[in-house]
């Protein structure tokens, strides 16, 4: 039996895999977003089943626009997206607050209203600050972010378990840290995967941090929002996502190797590490919601570097995320 899911920021990284996942399964996604644009959703969507994708225009700033496109979906599952990015925030912290803050108590205001069981939302690993400790962090640990993102994705949490403590409507947020994969190209921890569409391009990409970092493959990720939506608990749970802690320089090395360069690496690293501890603890989430795939590092990166391999080849590979950034390798 399909069901039918009201997804917001559907047109951005994680949210076109989750609508790939549930058009493959024979699910029916109803993608409220501002953009028309659907290149992420076409890199990864065959155009046959994207043809089972509903669109409805809209700001998530817009109170009524979300109740009204959530009320005409008539989804059994929302799953909510919809933000500005690390950068966006600290250039504009008052759009970001609104689109962000704002944009998510209107859609938990919107289920209130028309009654849906719960809601899946996108938190961040940008709620922890940094940590000396490398013992993976829990959903104990102390949250301290350094960002208007972190702080705004850890006032969406506080407000999740208000709407539960006055409405009884349950939640799940998420807590990703460094998502990678085909459709990944905004941000700093993008760089990873920029860095693979590169290499299919032969030309030289820079990764502008080290250290270690929680890596997780994009298919992975909407396969845990996905199984939240289908199986949401009583109660208002905020959950960590982990992949593999993985060193950049591992990263760089599996890039390399798979693009079997002749003239010297094409992928280099360096920098600071990202500003988050770099482990997350996802036992929690495996206890509730039950067993989610975990693809290995390599495998991951070998998928991904085949995709926009297929891309580059049938001329339907965006460049635009990297051509100012890489040269050509002669």
């Amino acid at each position: 039996m399909s069901n039918t899911y009201f997804i917001t920021g559907a047109q951005g990284c994680i949210g076109s895999w989750i609508v790939k996942a549930l058009v493959d399964r024979g699910d029916h996604p109803i993608v409220f977003d501002q953009s028309n644009d659907a290149r992420r959703l076409s890199a990864i969507i065959d155009q046959e089943l994207l043809k089972n994708v509903r669109f409805v225009a809209g700001d998530i700033t817009n109170t009524k626009a979300v109740l009204s496109a959530l009320e005409d979906s008539r989804a059994s599952g929302v799953i909510h997206l919809a933000g500005l990015q690390v950068p966006t925030c600290k250039a504009h912290p008052i759009k970001g607050a609104m689109v962000n803050v704002v944009g998510t108590l209107n859609v938990f205001e919107a289920a209130r209203t028309i009654g849906v069981k719960g809601v899946v939302y996108a938190s961040s690993a940008a709620v922890y600050g940094m940590s000396e400790d490398e013992t993976p962090l829990d959903e104990s640990a102390e949250c301290e972010p350094g960002t208007h993102y972190g702080v705004f994705k850890r006032t969406n949490e506080g407000n999740a378990r208000v709407y539960f403590l006055d409405h009884n409507l349950s939640s799940v947020g998420l807590r990703p840290l460094t998502v990678y994969g085909v459709n990944r190209d905004t941000g700093l921890t993008s760089d990873p995967t920029k860095a693979m569409k590169a290499a299919v391009l032969r030309r030289r990409f820079h990764i502008r941090f080290g250290g270690s970092t929680d890596f997780q493959y994009v298919a992975d990720t909407a396969a845990a929002f996905i199984a939240c939506a289908d199986k949401i608990p009583e109660g208002a749970h905020v959950f960590n996502l982990h992949g593999e802690t993985v060193e950049v320089a591992r990263i760089a090395k599996t890039i390399n190797e798979l693009a079997l360069s002749t003239n010297g690496d094409l992928i280099t690293f360096g920098g600071p590490p990202i500003p988050i501890a770099p482990a997350m603890s996802d036992a929690a989430i495996r206890n509730v919601i039950g067993p989610l795939p975990q693809t290995k590092i390599e495998d991951g990166v070998r998928e991904t570097m085949e995709r926009f391999s297929l891309l580059r080849d049938t001329g339907r590979l965006d460049t635009s995320d990297i051509d100012s950034d890489v040269s050509a390798v002669r």
